[in-house]
């Protein structure tokens, strides 16, 4: 039976068996959800990245150029930032 031990920091690394059962993947959400005897289910939720499409977009809003970013960056730095 695949074991794994709590951190100090609240953290639980899963074991591959578990992984590979659960079928999860880098940047995966887990949800717990508690049963009336203790035990907990646990669900993968996967993002899809196409739900993410036009997070940013604010109307009336131009779009930046990948230059401006780079100067803008350039800035922060220079500024100490």
């Amino acid at each position: 039976m695949p074991t794994a031990t709590l951190t100090s920091k609240g953290q639980v690394t899963l074991p591959k068996a578990v992984r590979d059962a659960l079928q999860v993947r880098t940047g995966d959400r887990l949800d717990f959800t508690p049963s009336p005897d203790g035990a907990f289910r646990i669900e993968v939720r996967r993002e899809n990245p196409m739900s993410l499409a036009g997070i940013l977009y604010r109307k009336g809003r131009r779009p930046v150029s990948v230059r401006e970013m780079d100067r803008g960056i350039e800035r922060l730095h220079r500024s100490g930032r």
